[in-house]
């Protein structure tokens, strides 16, 4: 019989830390790479909802994310390639962290994850 090492963490954190886990959460069991710089536009594009590309930059340069309008799009075409956040609306001007991400916000929020960690078959044969 196997012997399992269970971690019981658990902490009380702000709204945008636990949606900031969220998205790393899901970055790294998708393999997708992304930088801090990325995750702060994740991160305030889920709190915000739907928002305009446009304003969304702008309000990205204010927030000392980005240090121009131009520098935040790059980034948003970015993370769309890596479909974290997805385009719609007339134009595709409207955007939206990708709803397959499932990103909660609103209320309490407690985050379960249940994960084993498994002996990968390639080690358990050497």
């Amino acid at each position: 019989m196997a012997i399992v090492k269970k971690i019981d963490l658990k902490l009380k954190i702000e709204m945008d830390q636990c949606v900031q886990f969220q998205i790393l959460t899901y970055s790294f069991f998708e393999d997708i790479q992304i930088t801090n710089s990325d995750l702060k536009l994740l991160s305030e594009l889920a709190i915000t909802g739907d928002v305009e590309l446009t304003k969304f930059c702008i309000e990205l340069v204010k927030l000392n994310i980005f240090k121009s309008p131009q520098s935040a799009r790059n980034s948003i075409n970015k993370v769309f390639k890596k479909g974290l956040l997805v385009k719609k609306g007339k134009n595709k001007k409207l955007i939206q962290v990708n709803p397959a991400l499932n990103i909660q916000k609103d209320g309490l929020v407690l985050l379960d994850y249940k994960i084993l960690g498994n002996e990968s078959k390639i080690t358990q044969g050497v």
